[in-house]
Protein backbone atom coordinates (compact mmCIF):
# COMPACT_ATOMS: atom_id res chain seq x y z
CA UNK A 1 0.00 0.00 0.00
CA UNK A 2 1.35 3.39 -1.02
CA UNK A 3 1.19 6.09 1.59
CA UNK A 4 0.91 9.77 0.85
CA UNK A 5 3.10 12.62 1.96
CA UNK A 6 3.50 13.43 5.62
CA UNK A 7 2.54 17.07 6.09
CA UNK A 8 2.55 17.20 9.89
CA UNK A 9 5.75 19.24 10.03
CA UNK A 10 4.42 21.93 7.67
CA UNK A 11 2.41 25.07 8.26
CA UNK A 12 -1.09 24.25 6.95
CA UNK A 13 -0.90 27.05 4.32
CA UNK A 14 2.06 25.14 2.80
CA UNK A 15 0.04 21.93 2.46
CA UNK A 16 -1.71 21.70 -0.91
CA UNK A 17 -5.43 21.16 -1.04
CA UNK A 18 -6.68 18.54 -3.48
CA UNK A 19 -9.71 19.06 -5.70
CA UNK A 20 -10.87 15.77 -7.19
CA UNK A 21 -12.87 16.30 -10.37
CA UNK A 22 -15.15 13.70 -11.94
CA UNK A 23 -17.65 14.01 -14.77
CA UNK A 24 -20.69 13.59 -12.53
CA UNK A 25 -23.72 11.36 -12.90
CA UNK A 26 -27.44 11.44 -12.26
CA UNK A 27 -26.87 8.25 -10.22
CA UNK A 28 -25.81 9.15 -6.67
CA UNK A 29 -24.10 5.75 -6.32
CA UNK A 30 -21.73 6.64 -9.14
CA UNK A 31 -20.86 9.99 -7.55
CA UNK A 32 -20.25 8.30 -4.20
CA UNK A 33 -17.10 6.65 -5.60
CA UNK A 34 -15.35 10.03 -5.68
CA UNK A 35 -16.35 10.74 -2.08
CA UNK A 36 -14.86 7.41 -1.02
CA UNK A 37 -11.66 8.18 -2.93
CA UNK A 38 -11.42 11.53 -1.11
CA UNK A 39 -11.74 9.75 2.23
CA UNK A 40 -8.97 7.32 1.29
CA UNK A 41 -6.66 10.17 0.25
CA UNK A 42 -7.25 11.84 3.62
CA UNK A 43 -6.35 8.56 5.33
CA UNK A 44 -3.11 8.46 3.30
CA UNK A 45 -1.85 11.89 4.25
CA UNK A 46 -3.72 14.58 2.32
CA UNK A 47 -5.71 16.43 5.01
CA UNK A 48 -7.62 18.75 2.66
CA UNK A 49 -9.46 16.96 -0.14
CA UNK A 50 -12.63 18.21 -1.80
CA UNK A 51 -14.73 16.56 -4.51
CA UNK A 52 -16.37 18.25 -7.47
CA UNK A 53 -18.23 17.35 -10.63
CA UNK A 54 -18.09 18.80 -14.12
CA UNK A 55 -21.84 18.41 -14.59
CA UNK A 56 -24.97 16.57 -13.41
CA UNK A 57 -24.00 16.65 -9.71
CA UNK A 58 -22.81 18.93 -6.93
CA UNK A 59 -20.58 20.32 -5.70
CA UNK A 60 -19.56 21.93 -8.97
CA UNK A 61 -15.94 22.63 -9.82
CA UNK A 62 -16.25 26.32 -8.82
CA UNK A 63 -17.86 25.27 -5.51
CA UNK A 64 -15.12 22.71 -4.84
CA UNK A 65 -12.38 25.17 -5.79
CA UNK A 66 -13.85 27.76 -3.44
CA UNK A 67 -13.95 25.21 -0.62
CA UNK A 68 -10.26 24.42 -1.24
CA UNK A 69 -9.29 28.09 -1.30
CA UNK A 70 -11.19 28.70 1.94
CA UNK A 71 -9.02 26.12 3.74
CA UNK A 72 -6.13 28.58 3.53
CA UNK A 73 -4.10 26.52 1.06
CA UNK A 74 -1.65 28.41 -1.16
CA UNK A 75 -1.82 25.64 -3.79
CA UNK A 76 -4.76 23.56 -5.02
CA UNK A 77 -3.99 20.42 -7.00
CA UNK A 78 -6.89 19.83 -9.40
CA UNK A 79 -6.93 16.12 -10.20
CA UNK A 80 -9.15 15.02 -13.09
CA UNK A 81 -10.61 11.60 -12.25
CA UNK A 82 -10.79 10.88 -15.98
CA UNK A 83 -9.07 8.17 -17.99
CA UNK A 84 -7.88 10.37 -20.84
CA UNK A 85 -7.23 13.98 -21.75
CA UNK A 86 -10.30 14.47 -23.92
CA UNK A 87 -12.14 17.73 -24.50
CA UNK A 88 -13.31 17.99 -20.88
CA UNK A 89 -9.77 17.82 -19.51
CA UNK A 90 -7.98 19.73 -22.25
CA UNK A 91 -10.48 22.56 -22.64
CA UNK A 92 -13.17 22.60 -19.96
CA UNK A 93 -11.02 21.93 -16.90
CA UNK A 94 -8.34 24.37 -18.04
CA UNK A 95 -11.12 26.97 -18.30
CA UNK A 96 -12.20 26.26 -14.74
CA UNK A 97 -8.56 26.49 -13.60
CA UNK A 98 -8.27 29.94 -15.19
CA UNK A 99 -11.59 31.03 -13.67
CA UNK A 100 -10.58 29.88 -10.17
CA UNK A 101 -7.17 31.54 -10.50
CA UNK A 102 -8.85 34.84 -11.36
CA UNK A 103 -11.35 34.50 -8.50
CA UNK A 104 -8.69 33.53 -5.94
CA UNK A 105 -5.47 35.26 -7.09
CA UNK A 106 -3.59 34.39 -3.88
CA UNK A 107 -4.03 30.67 -4.59
CA UNK A 108 -2.19 28.72 -7.28
CA UNK A 109 -4.49 26.24 -9.01
CA UNK A 110 -2.54 23.45 -10.74
CA UNK A 111 -4.31 21.11 -13.16
CA UNK A 112 -2.82 17.62 -12.82
CA UNK A 113 -2.75 15.01 -15.57
CA UNK A 114 -5.73 12.64 -15.88
CA UNK A 115 -5.28 9.02 -14.83
CA UNK A 116 -4.28 8.10 -18.39
CA UNK A 117 -2.05 5.15 -19.12
CA UNK A 118 -0.32 5.15 -15.76
CA UNK A 119 1.48 1.80 -15.25
CA UNK A 120 -0.62 1.01 -12.18
CA UNK A 121 -3.78 1.21 -14.28
CA UNK A 122 -2.56 -1.78 -16.26
CA UNK A 123 -2.54 -3.72 -12.99
CA UNK A 124 -6.09 -2.54 -12.27
CA UNK A 125 -7.25 -3.67 -15.73
CA UNK A 126 -5.56 -7.05 -15.27
CA UNK A 127 -7.25 -7.47 -11.87
CA UNK A 128 -10.68 -6.65 -13.34
CA UNK A 129 -10.08 -9.11 -16.20
CA UNK A 130 -9.13 -11.82 -13.70
CA UNK A 131 -12.36 -11.15 -11.79
CA UNK A 132 -14.39 -11.70 -14.95
CA UNK A 133 -12.45 -14.67 -16.33
CA UNK A 134 -13.96 -18.16 -16.17
CA UNK A 135 -12.88 -20.05 -13.10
Amino acid sequence: MTTGPQFSRFNMSEVPAVLLIAHGSRRPEANADLVQLAERLRERGYPRVEVSYLELAEPTIPQGGKACAETGANVVLMLPYFLSAGVHVARDLEGFREQLSATFPAVEFRLCQPLGLHPLLVDVVLARLAEGAPK
